[in-house]
């Protein structure tokens, strides 16, 4: 049964389709893969490597969320086990360890990575991979990426490159917020700039992408690459409300629209955007998108079965829509309107049990003096030093 038209097809389905390909990798092999590691049948690609090479199919690798993508949030880690149906053992990345060990590596020829990325700097699973490039260059396995669609587009890049001082596991290179570059890319770029050593690397290329899609111009099935990410309108939005993620506000966890809307129970949505928003908004020159008032009930994490004022983003234009800089000014609003009942999230975040988890967010400290001095948008535009970047990433990008 078919899913959706077929138009892009991944490297998974490349690789699927293509036996002479198949053929070439002879030894065991393993996969770290999730929820949306399918074809276009929506066959899932663990059942697509026993069916390509039977008992040489040996391992299973999970990211950050689990293989199953079921675990909710970071710092929720997820335990070894052995899957019910393939009985081979998968190995969490996001455990007591992000790096796969000795143990976990042993026996293994090939290693394929095949995982949904949402082509934001603050999401896992390209560090996850570069971990693997680092580990796998020692043990001298090789790395084939099995590459996917950048769902924010290929070309639109937004946001401050990280400043290696706020280096983490949401930000491990220096790289923008929008970074417009597909899982395979990142690894060519890891190889090509981060890398000391290099891997036996090889990236199966998607056919029929091309740099100006959207995930919706792909006729490819959105299958949630994290738990609250169910939605493709959310990966569009995530880069800029996934900055509530260092305050007190929900950015609409335990709701059906995480990571769209933002609120706390100190808002009155409706006076606010009349007195105030719509006006700042209007100013503030932002394209591409509508702010509207809501009020919603979380039913879990931050503000759990508390009812919030706040805002829902609704994307109207893809092509002007720029949702860090929609995001940062969104912080700064609530920041100000909020006043003693605004509060930054304390430490720990994703480990770091020093810097303020808004500032691991944003990859610098700078922007969340930029909020709470009611910085103007001019100033925000400043941050954007994208020139170097701009120029290794023409080096490594491949459509």
């Amino acid at each position: 049964m078919i899913c959706l038209m077929k138009y892009v097809k991944t490297g998974l389905q490349v690789l699927v389709e293509d036996q002479k390909l198949a053929g070439s990798f002879g030894g065991n092999v393993a996969l770290l893969a999730h929820n949306a590691s399918v074809d276009a049948d929506c066959i899932h690609a663990a059942y697509r490597f026993r069916e390509l090479f039977g008992e040489r199919f040996i391992k299973l690798f999970g990211p950050q969320h689990g293989f199953s993508t079921d675990a909710q949030d970071n710092m929720i880690e997820t335990d070894h086990t052995i899957h019910p149906y393939f009985n081979i053992p998968v190995y969490s990345l996001y455990s007591e360890t992000r790096i796969p060990t000795d143990t976990m590596l042993e026996g293994i020829d090939h290693l394929f990575v095949d995982l949904q990325d949402v082509g934001c700097r603050m999401y896992t699973y390209i560090y996850t991979l570069t971990h693997i490039l680092e580990k796998c260059a020692e043990k001298e396995i090789q790395v084939i990426v099995l590459d996917r669609p950048n769902p924010l587009n290929g070309l639109q890049m937004e946001g401050n490159v990280l400043d290696m001082e706020f280096a983490s596991f949401i930000g491990r290179h220096p790289i923008p917020v929008r970074h417009a570059m597909t899982i395979g890319e990142v690894a060519r770029m890891h190889q090509a700039f981060w890398a000391e050593s290099p891997t036996d690397l090889q990236v199966i290329p998607m056919q029929g992408w091309e740099r100006q899609m959207y995930y919706e111009d792909t006729g490819l099935p959105w299958l949630l690459p994290s738990p609250n990410l169910s939605r493709v309108e959310s990966a569009l939005t995530f880069p800029g409300l996934v900055l509530f993620e260092g305050t007190q506000l929900s950015e609409g966890r335990g709701t059906t629209q995480p990571l769209e809307i933002v609120g706390h129970p100190a808002i009155e949505p409706y006076a606010f955007f009349a007195n105030h928003l719509r006006k700042a908004f209007a100013k503030s020159n932002l394209e591409g998108c509508i702010i509207r008032p809501i009020t919603f009930l979380p039913t879990f994490q931050k503000q759990a079965d508390r009812v919030c004022g706040g805002f829902q983003v609704h994307v109207t234009d893809r092509r002007t829509y720029k949702p860090w800089r929609t995001g940062q000014f969104l912080l700064r609003e609530l920041f100000h309107h909020l006043g003693q009942h605004f509060a930054w999230k304390e430490p720990p975040y994703e480990y770091d049990y020093t810097h303020m988890p808004i500032d691991i967010i944003n990859g610098t400290d700078s922007l969340r003096h930029w909020v709470e001095n009611r910085g103007d948008m001019a100033t925000l535009d400043a941050f954007e030093q994208l020139e170097q970047y701009k120029a290794d990433w023409e080096q490594v990008i491949l459509y």
